[in-house]
């Protein structure tokens, strides 16, 4: 009985020991933010990611939560997890409101939208939600060098938006629909800026309504 007493407590402290060896060897919230950025400058998004993960978990409360909750979303933005970031940067917008960082997550968030912006021919979802994203940026701080920057990436979002409204009405054109390809030729000037393709709208405009107009000739004639 007292040999089972003996190895029961011993195997106690060898249980308890480890964990108090475990939580010695916890590095401290300094010396993850540490490792997190030299991870982070070295390209090794995702063991920073990790560093930056364990900052938050282990140290909610440090003055190095905040670096983490960023960079944790700028990691997933560089190895290309777009949800994933979005959903960091929108957490941090959410918690920080006021931080002067703002700018440059509502302008993260548009960027992520606009890396998944697919040729005029697909569904154009996330040139939407990046164009809406990056005129909120404007709205909310105009002038701003991160408003600036995103005007590029604005005028792209317009031009692909812009190109596939003129797809879609050529389809309809090529298939003799032509009062579906007019609505969608003229919503390319008036939903969207001159992206380069108005010219070519204005004249299948004018050529669709001139088959409308002779298929109404032909259909009165009859």
């Amino acid at each position: 009985m007292k040999r089972i007493l003996v190895l029961g407590l011993i195997s106690l402290l060898l249980v308890s020991g480890c964990a108090w060896f475990e939580t010695n060897e916890e590095k401290t919230a300094q010396e993850l933010a540490s490792d997190g950025m030299d991870q982070f400058n070295s390209e090794d998004y995702k063991d920073s990611i990790e560093s930056f993960e364990k900052l938050k978990d282990w140290y909610p409360f440090s003055k190095f939560a905040i670096l983490a909750e960023l960079k944790i979303a700028d990691g997933n933005y560089n190895i290309q997890e777009y949800e994933e970031a979005v959903a960091s940067y929108e957490e941090f917008e959410s918690l920080h409101p006021r931080n002067e960082a703002i700018p440059y997550i509502i302008y993260m968030i548009g960027l992520c939208y606009f890396e998944q912006i697919d040729t005029i021919d697909r569904d154009q979802n996330t040139a939407k939600k990046a164009l809406n994203t990056f005129r909120r940026l404007e709205k909310q701080f105009p002038g701003d060098p991160y408003t600036i920057k995103a005007e590029g990436h604005t005028k792209e979002c317009l031009k692909s938006l812009a190109g596939h409204e003129l797809y879609v009405g050529l389809f309809y054109f090529k298939s003799k629909h032509y009062k579906a390809a007019l609505s969608r030729f003229k919503s390319v000037l008036t939903k969207y800026s001159d992206v380069g393709v108005h010219q070519m709208a204005l004249q299948h405009i004018a050529t669709c309504e001139a088959l409308l107009k002779k298929q109404g000739e032909e259909n009165a004639s009859q």
